[in-house]
């Protein structure tokens, strides 16, 4: 039975405590699961970070090589199915924390002001003032997923045949050549024998020179 690859181990235990994980796993990777885990987060709390930062940071903090380092990217970004729809949905819950966090400072030093500028922020934001069967769906919020056509099995977890596209021409090439009278066909006339099928088959072929 073939073991599971690094992707479904994540997706399946990412986020178990640490002494599980070192129970359940070998420590090399019981270590890179709590290394993915940290990045993950990192990530979450930097949406708008790029690929180089992501891999800077995790040399620095867990002492990686660059190669590593894009490799744990590359498995961080498959266990997020909608990458930017939750770097998007983080934006939005810290919007909202610092909105509060401006009106719970207002408040304390009783600037009303700026209390009623923050509680317009966050109504307008939320939508608060509208009611919910009458909201529109958001159609600008909605993020293509970045899908990419292949046609490597190994992103399903599928081992790579050795030369396959090349038996597949192969096999292509030698089945054209023994059908090749069936891959090039004349057209025939059907022959469907109407006259001892349809008893009435000459009124039906008057009917139709007479246009009825």
């Amino acid at each position: 039975m073939s073991q599971p690859n690094i992707i479904d181990i994540c997706k399946l235990d990412l986020f178990a405590p640490k002494e599980e994980l070192m129970e359940k796993y070998a420590q090399r990777q019981a270590e890179r699961l709590l290394r993915l885990r940290d990045m993950y987060n990192w990530i979450l709390e930097n949406p708008s970070s790029s690929d180089r930062d992501f891999v800077s940071v995790l040399m620095s903090r867990h002492g990686v090589e660059k190669t590593r380092a894009y490799e744990d990217l590359g498995i961080i970004k498959a266990i997020l199915p909608n990458f930017h729809k939750t770097a998007r949905d983080f934006a939005r819950w810290k919007f909202n924390e610092m909105i509060l966090e401006t009106y719970k400072m207002a408040k304390a030093r009783k600037d009303t002001k700026t209390m009623e500028r923050a509680a317009t922020s966050y109504g307008k934001y939320n939508r608060i003032d509208a009611d919910d069967e009458d909201k529109e769906l958001p159609f600008d919020m909605i993020v293509v997923q970045p899908f990419t056509a292949t046609d490597d099995p190994s992103v399903l977890g599928i081992n790579k045949t050795p030369g396959i596209k090349d038996r597949i021409r192969q096999l292509i090439d030698k089945y054209s050549k023994e059908t090749i009278d069936i891959l090039d066909v004349e057209y025939e006339e059907p022959d469907l024998e109407e006259e001892e099928l349809f008893d009435d088959y000459e009124t039906i072929e008057e009917d139709d020179d007479e246009g009825v």
